[in-house]
C-alpha cells in the first residue's frame, strides 16, 4: 500500500541553491487561491531565476542550448514520446542530463499543449496550483502562451487544483524546462504550468485521474524532479541506482517501496532521494499496471561529476522518456468488468469443488477468450496461501484462471489444501500474463515491471513482477533468488541459463 504521506518530497530553495531543488518548504496554509477560474488579462510570468539557475541573456542560453544538445546529435528520435523525467538543477549541473531526454523528441513533432508538472520549493497549500492566473511564461528566449482554458478546466475538474500565485511567481522547477523546449521544438505549444504543493499521495493519484483525458501522444508531459539530496558521491550513486530502477519500473508501488526502504537505512546527509517524488507518483499512476506503457532511462550523473561540484554532498539527476509499445502482445488489457468477472470465475473455481456445487456460467467477452498465461495468488489475513500460474498460450484466458485458482486452492505443494472454512478470509489475486520474451542481457530486464522465467535442463522456475515490490533485493539478487530457490540452478545458475522476461496484468479482490 502506498503511505498516505510522504516524507522525501517538497522542498525548499536553500542558498546553496542552484545545484539542486531542496528540502522542506514552511507549511503555510494562507493563499491567494480561493478563485478558480481567473482572468489573466494576458498577465505574464516573468523569468524568476534566468541569471542564477541558467543564464539571462538568449544569446549565452541559446549557445549552451546547443552545447548541450550537440552531444546528443546522433540519437534517435521519436514521435510517440508522451512524457519525460528531467532534473530542474542550475544547467551547469544537470543541463545535459535534461538534453538527454529532450532529445529523443522529433523537433518537427507538433504537440497540442505541453503539461508541465513539479514539486513547490516556495509555498506549501497542500493542493496542487495551475497556472490560471496568467497568459504567458517568460523565458529569455521571449514568451509562452499559456493554455487557460485547459488550467480552467481541470480547476473546475477537481477540488484539489486552484492557482496560487505564490506558487508559480518564484518556482524554478517549471522555468528551468522551458528554454529547452523553446530552442529544441520548431512549434512551440501553449503550456499548461503545474505545481504540485502538497506530499498527500492521494491527491497525486486524483491529479493522474483529472488529467487522463489529456495522457497520449497529442500532448508532451514534463516531470521536473532531481533525485538524491546530499549523500556522498558514492551513496549518490547507490541511492539513485535504485531509485531509477523503481522509475523505471513503471509501477506507482515498486516506488514508493523503495523510497520508504531507502529513508529507513538512515544514509548520511540524505536528506530526500526525490524531490520530485510527487510529480513521479502522479505519472506512475498512469503507467502502473498498464504493459503498453515504457519509461525508458536515457542518462544519470550528480553534481559531484560537474567540475563546479563537490564529491562530498552531491544531488543526482535522472532523465526518462515514456511512451507506448508499439507491439499489440504488449498492449493486451482488461476492463474493469473483466477484471470483476475473471475475479468471480477465480472464486467460483475454489467455491464449486468444496461445496461441490456446479460451475458457474459467466458472460465471456473477447478479451476473456484470449490465449494467454496467467498466475493466481491466494492470500489469507495477508499472508500467501498458495500460488500457481502457467504460462502457455494454448487456453483462454478465462480456462487458465479456472484451473490456476483451483490448482493454488489444492495442489500447491508448500500447503495444505483450502478448507471451507478459510474461504471467507482468503483474497485472490490475479496477474494475467504477456507471451515471454527471450532477453540475451539483464538490461533488459526491467526490475519491478518485469517477471523473470528461468530455464535450463529441463528446469525452471519464476517470479513475479510484483515480488520485487516486498523484498529488499537488488536485480542481481532478484535473479540469485530466483535461479536458486524456484529453478533448482544455484546462485549464479541464471548466468549460463536461458532468460525469459513477461509484464503481468495484476489485479486483485478488495
Amino acid at each position: 500500500m502506498l503511505p498516505s504521506k510522504s516524507r522525501l518530497i517538497v522542498g525548499s530553495l536553500l542558498v546553496v541553491a542552484f545545484l539542486c531543488s531542496a528540502c522542506k518548504p514552511a507549511r503555510k496554509t494562507d493563499d491567494d487561491s480561493n478563485t478558480m477560474i481567473i482572468m489573466n488579462n494576458g498577465k505574464i510570468r516573468h523569468a524568476a531565476v534566468a541569471g542564477q539557475f541558467y543564464p539571462a541573456a538568449a544569446q549565452e542560453v541559446n549557445a549552451e542550448l546547443k552545447a548541450f544538445f550537440s552531444k546528443f546529435a546522433k540519437v534517435p528520435q521519436r514521435n510517440d514520446i508522451q512524457a519525460v523525467v528531467v532534473p530542474h538543477a542550475g544547467w551547469v549541473f544537470s543541463g545535459e542530463v535534461a538534453a538527454s531526454a529532450f532529445a529523443r523528441i522529433n523537433p518537427a513533432k507538433r504537440y497540442k499543449r505541453i503539461f508541465l508538472i513539479g514539486p513547490s520549493h516556495q509555498v506549501y497549500l497542500d493542493s496542487i496550483s495551475v497556472a490560471s492566473g496568467y497568459g504567458f511564461y517568460e523565458t529569455p528566449l521571449g514568451k509562452i502562451e499559456i493554455d487557460t482554458q485547459v488550467c480552467n478546466q481541470l480547476a473546475e475538474s477537481n477540488p484539489h487544483i486552484t492557482f496560487s500565485e505564490r506558487a508559480h511567481a518564484r518556482e524554478h522547477c517549471l522555468e528551468v524546462q522551458l528554454p529547452f523546449l523553446q530552442y529544441w521544438l520548431k512549434e512551440m505549444p501553449p503550456i499548461v504550468p503545474i505545481i504540485i504543493a502538497t506530499d498527500d499521495i492521494e491527491k497525486c493519484i486524483a491529479l493522474k485521474q483529472t488529467l487522463e483525458p489529456y495522457f497520449n501522444t497529442d500532448n508532451l508531459f514534463v516531470f521536473s524532479s532531481d533525485f538524491s539530496h546530499y549523500p556522498s558521491y558514492a551513496d549518490a550513486n547507490e541511492v539513485d541506482h535504485l531509485t531509477g530502477e523503481a522509475v523505471e519500473s513503471g509501477n506507482i508501488q515498486m516506488l514508493a517501496s523503495v523510497l520508504e526502504r531507502l529513508e529507513s537505512k538512515h544514509i548520511r546527509n540524505l536528506s530526500t532521494c526525490a524531490c520530485g517524488a510527487v510529480g513521479l507518483y502522479t505519472l506512475l499512476s498512469f503507467t502502473t499496471n498498464e504493459p503498453s506503457f515504457n519509461i525508458e532511462h536515457i542518462m544519470y550523473c550528480n553534481s559531484g561529476d560537474s567540475e563546479y561540484g563537490e564529491k562530498d554532498r552531491v544531488v543526482g539527476y535522472h532523465s526518462f522518456i515514456v511512451y507506448q509499445n508499439t507491439d499489440s502482445a504488449q498492449n493486451f488489457s482488461l476492463t474493469h468488468e473483466e477484471k470483476c468477472l475473471l475475479l468471480d470465475i477465480a472464486h467460483n473455481s475454489i467455491e464449486s469443488k468444496l461445496r461441490g456445487i456446479p460451475r458457474a456460467d459467466f458472460p465471456l467477452t473477447p478479451a476473456l477468450k484470449t490465449k494467454c498465461g496467467a498466475f493466481v495468488t491466494l492470500n489469507k489475513n495477508g499472508r500467501l496461501r498458495g500460488c500457481i500460474g502457467h504460462f502457455g498460450e494454448h487456453y483462454p484466458l478465462h480456462e487458465t484462471v479456472f484451473e490456476m485458482a483451483r490448482a493454488a486452492a489444492f495442489e500447491d505443494y508448500r500447503f495444505d489444501p483450502v478448507t471451507s472454512s478459510e474461504l471467507d478470509d482468503i483474497s485472490i489475486e490475479i496477474s494475467v500474463l504477456t507471451p515471454l520474451r527471450r532477453i540475451t542481457d539483464i538490461s533488459e530486464f526491467k526490475y519491478g515491471k518485469h517477471g523473470i522465467y528461468i530455464q535450463k535442463g529441463g528446469r525452471g522456475g519464476t517470479f513475479l513482477p510484483q515480488v520485487a515490490f516486498d523484498t529488499d533485493w537488488t536485480k542481481e539478487e532478484f535473479l540469485g533468488h530466483c535461479s536458486r530457490d524456484k529453478a533448482g540452478l544455484g546462485w549464479d545458475g541464471w548466468k549460463d541459463a536461458d532468460l525469459y522476461i513477461y509484464d503481468a496484468l495484476i489485479f486483485a479482490e478488495e
